[in-house]
């Protein structure tokens, strides 16, 4: 062994002051697992496993970690698993992204701590990839990203069902009063009935398309549903392809650059996907000290086309995605477009990657640059008075009826007040209002939740009412369809403009001015400004992670990562 460069169970040793004793302990300790002296002296690929009973997306991976591991030993490493927190995005309160910055300091810090020369990263459900790939971005050690993979539709009568776009539409006709508690309730067992992540273009598969994209996971493996043979070939090939990553490795600060990063935003715009993904990929990209502009992120969505028929945005499925090609087909269509001399985990560039692509597409599914769904991208950032920093609106899933509009604001000062008021039969709301929450950032006690998606009153949705204008400082998911603006910054908890937004105010929205205006004259709103108390429990008032994470938490346009997770400046 080179003293130099140690590798397997001599990398990291614990200190006693005795580099010899250490190595000597510590073989001592890993014979008790029963394995050889040879063994031992093997180079060591990691498994971050983020299985958990309270983790429906990943209940497969315990066959998934044995295929890893197959791959592994296949490639002449010694695999071993660890466990990491796992984010199982229905099951965690207050939300599911307040955690996911705690989810990618245990990433990095136990990649750091034990001994590994590569490591696989088993991840799925919506927070799980991206925490894991800041954690891998920041430690830089060789790294592959396996996700979970989609589920599988299922049905309701003749009607394909598939979480979570197919939920929220039964949910709104249920409160419509158009669906019976009888048939809601059956629904409700048929809408995810196998392992894997929803099955739509929600967060969860739009973060598994970026990750594919940037480099990160094997080519062709982002849509393989989570039940299919291949996912387990694609397990097989990630172990390997981290094996022989210990001889030539290829370090994720090599493969997020800035042109990786780029050609994932022309993704993102072309699928239609998630609004999270411009949160993730910020922070994903912040820990290489890569920004993220949205005035940029504009710029390509104004010539990046929507390609991708499906659900929220279109009809189809995941599944239906991966038989008609997948990430590949989209990549091939976009091509012009791309850097083509980024290289994955593989060590192939894009170019040569696209140049050895399958070339079927199913162009019900993916449609052609020359005749794509939309000419634009499906997300936009707006700017203004009421976002001086910038909101997010997807517009490929928005009614473009409602993309020039001015109304009167309705407000719901937190999410509690929404919920008891935004169903009171007096409620004074009307269609061409438009509904605005404050108080759910990234700060707020709420953590940013996905509650962007503010239900229609019931009683505008029982007059037929299907969408209006919804403007937050929240998230909403990945499946979630409307015309919501999002991610408003800086938030109503520290003060932003949109904390200064009364009842019966005028908003103005224009999609094509890429706008958000709130009509209210300056001195106004500095008298509101000079009156605003704030709500904010103070960080020292609170305790463990929800103290650190208050005090420490950054905006939406900056990813809501931690400032001291990112690179130190040079002095």
């Amino acid at each position: 062994m080179d003293e130099q460069d140690p590798t397997g169970f001599a990398r990291g040793l614990t200190n006693y002051g005795d580099k010899d004793f250490s190595l000597y302990l510590r073989n001592s300790f890993a014979a008790s697992m029963g394995y050889s002296r040879e063994v031992l002296k093997k180079p060591i690929v990691g498994i971050a496993n983020s299985f958990s009973g309270f983790n429906n997306c990943h209940r497969h991976f315990p066959e998934l970690l044995d295929a890893v591991k197959r791959g592994v030993l296949l490639g002449g490493g010694l695999p071993i698993e660890f466990p990491t927190i796992s984010l199982g995005e229905v099951f965690l309160s207050p939300t599911s992204l307040k955690f996911r910055n705690l989810m990618a300091m245990d990433t990095e810090e136990m990649i750091r701590a034990q001994p590994m020369d590569a490591v696989v990263l088993m991840g799925g459900c919506d927070k799980t990839v991206p925490a894991q790939l800041m954690g891998a971005a920041s430690i830089d050690l060789p790294a592959v990203q396996l996700v979970a993979g989609p589920m599988m539709t299922s049905r309701y009568g003749e009607e394909r069902l598939g979480a979570c776009t197919d939920c929220r539409r039964f949910w709104g006709k249920y409160r419509a009063k158009e669906v019976t508690t009888e048939q809601i309730n059956d629904i409700e067992g048929r809408l995810a009935t196998t392992s894997g992540t929803c099955a739509v273009m929600g967060t969860a598969s739009t973060m598994a398309c970026i990750s594919e994209t940037l480099g990160m996971s094997l080519p062709g493996t982002a849509a393989i549903p989570a039940v299919h043979a291949d996912r387990l070939r694609a397990a097989e090939a990630s172990g390997r392809a981290a094996a022989q990553m210990v001889t030539s490795p290829i370090r994720p600060s090599q493969v997020i650059t800035e042109k990786s990063v780029e050609n994932a935003l022309r993704v993102l715009l072309a699928l239609g996907g998630s609004t999270n993904a411009i949160i993730h990929l910020t922070a994903i990209a912040g820990r290489l000290g890569i920004k993220i502009s949205l005035e940029r992120l504009n710029s390509l969505s104004d010539e990046t086309p929507v390609l991708v028929n499906l659900k929220p945005v279109g009809m189809h499925y995941m599944e239906d995605f991966f038989f008609a090609g997948g990430v590949g087909a989209v990549l091939r269509e976009l091509r012009p477009l791309l850097h083509l001399d980024t290289i994955s985990v593989t060590g192939e560039t894009l170019g040569e990657r696209l140049d050895q692509d399958p070339g079927y597409i199913d162009r019900r599914v993916i449609a052609s640059a020359e005749a794509p769904l939309e000419p634009q991208g499906g997300l936009v950032a707006l700017f203004g008075n009421l976002a001086p920093r910038g909101a997010i609106l997807k517009r490929s899933a928005a009614d473009k009826n409602l993309f020039e509009k001015e109304g009167r604001a309705v407000v719901f000062s937190s999410l509690e007040d929404l919920a008891a008021r935004v169903d009171d039969p007096d409620l004074d709301i009307t269609a061409d209002d438009i509904m605005v929450l404050q108080n759910a950032g990234p700060k707020s006690a709420s953590g940013m939740p996905e509650a962007g998606y503010l239900p229609i009153p019931k009683k505008l949705s029982a007059q037929g009412v299907k969408d209006m204008i919804r403007i937050s400082d929240a998230r909403m998911s990945g499946t979630a369809f409307g015309t919501i603006v999002l991610h408003v910054a800086p938030e109503a908890s520290t003060g932003g403009p949109l904390a200064l937004v009364r009842n019966g105010d005028r908003i103005r929205l224009s999609v094509s001015e890429k706008r958000i205006e709130l009509l209210v004259d300056e001195a106004e709103l500095e008298r509101r400004r000079s009156e605003w108390t704030g709500n904010l429990v103070p960080p020292e008032q609170r305790r463990g992670y929800d103290r650190l994470y208050a005090s420490e938490v950054l905006q939406a346009d900056e990813g809501c990562d931690f400032a001291f997770l990112q690179p130190v400046a040079d002095a």
